[in-house]
């Protein structure tokens, strides 16, 4: 169960230091997706057709005017979302991570250098729901492998795929030199790739095995190869690099497997296209719960033990992106950019956070007890 409490904004901490521009700029790039009615409103009962006056607005605000704080506190009302869970230590309800866009190198072909692919979705794997399902089949899947004989039935998992299943097909994108790069890929969901002709690729998400996935990180810190505080991406990364030979069994783990697809470069400013179909911008995008939330929507983050650029974390962001571990009401993977440096950055985010959504005022007094 969700509870929303009303607040102010002056309630907000540090409300007028949230880089109000930033996620302007964000909201308006979603803006069209309101306006043609292309928001599937999530089942916490966040009404996208609400937010079309607020959307039609923001295309006719700039950004960088000065006056997008204005723009938030005139077209919304403030509430915090409150699950029927225990509080963090500082009264946070939710919990935030990060991830990133990884930049690596890439051929078009495989080479003795280049050997590990990113697929694309063979045309076997089709979309399910809780329709087309097949009995017995784990709720949790979304996507399942029609047969020849025209029935569904489990894809084969990540162990399966890695073992060949898939080669020969003609699937590959491109191929990579290093496997933790090719999974760490598969972690965040896109990359940005430097091709050996000199070209860049981004690939985004396309579809999944349908599996569910496991974090590595936790499977370490539950076999007591690494402790809860060493388990960020950093030293995930340093155990698979001291251990080479258990790298292939422990990814088989997660028996999730992601397919890509091809886009191209077009702003490397921007990140790449998120689940809400618009590109997503550092620290200011958020992937969400994509059954529970309703993609466009701002809310402002609030985590106290989490200090980026020296300061705690306290900014206003759009959900504009999904992934498979992001569950539940108050949950958020903050998009904090591209490359190295913003991997670092992505990968010790793990912390206790307090969310408070942003609504229209008429929808604020249907939801707000």
């Amino acid at each position: 169960m969700v509870a929303f409490r009303r607040r102010r904004f002056a309630d907000l901490p540090d409300w007028p230091a949230a880089d109000h521009t930033l996620a302007l700029a964000a909201f308006r790039r979603g803006a069209g997706q309101f306006l043609s009615n292309a928001v599937r409103t999530g089942t916490l009962g966040i009404d996208a057709a609400a937010f079309r006056a607020a959307a039609e607005a923001s295309l006719a605000a700039q950004p960088g005017d000065g006056t997008a704080q204005s723009f938030f506190e005139q077209h919304f009302v403030p509430l915090q979302i409150v699950p029927d869970t225990v509080a963090g230590p500082d009264g946070e309800h939710g919990f935030v991570t990060g991830y990133y866009e990884p930049v690596v190198d890439a051929s078009p072909v495989e080479t003795p250098d280049f050997r590990f692919p990113l697929y694309a979705p063979p045309p076997e794997l089709v979309k399910v729901d809780d329709v087309s399902r097949p009995p017995g089949m784990d709720p949790s899947f979304r996507f399942a492998r029609r047969k020849a004989c025209g029935l569904l039935e489990e894809h084969p998992d990540r162990a399966a795929i890695e073992a060949g299943l898939l080669r020969g097909r003609g699937l590959e994108i491109a191929w990579l030199a290093d496997p933790v790069e090719a999974f760490f890929i598969h972690i965040q969901g896109s990359a940005r790739l430097r091709m050996t002709d000199g070209s860049q690729l981004r690939v985004g998400f396309a579809a999944k095995s349908g599996h569910p996935f496991t974090a590595i990180g936790r499977l370490l810190v539950d076999s007591g190869e690494l402790t809860l505080a060493e388990a960020d991406m950093d030293g995930i990364r340093a155990w698979l690099a001291a251990h080479p030979d258990r790298q292939r069994a422990l990814f088989d783990r997660n028996r999730s497997f992601i397919f890509f697809r091809e886009a191209a470069v077009d702003d490397p400013a921007l990140g790449p296209v998120g689940a809400a179909q618009v590109p997503l911008t550092a620290l200011a995008s958020i992937a969400v719960d994509r059954e529970l939330a309703t993609f466009g929507v701002p809310y402002f983050i609030a985590a106290s033990q989490l200090a980026i650029d020296g300061r705690p974390f306290r900014r206003l962001m759009v959900a504009q992106d999904t992934g498979s571990a992001i569950l539940g009401p108050a949950r958020a993977d903050i998009y904090v950019g591209s490359g190295l440096e913003a991997g670092k950055i992505a990968g010790r985010i793990r912390h206790a956070a307090d969310f408070t959504v942003l609504v229209p005022a008429a929808l604020a007094e249907s939801l707000a007890r």
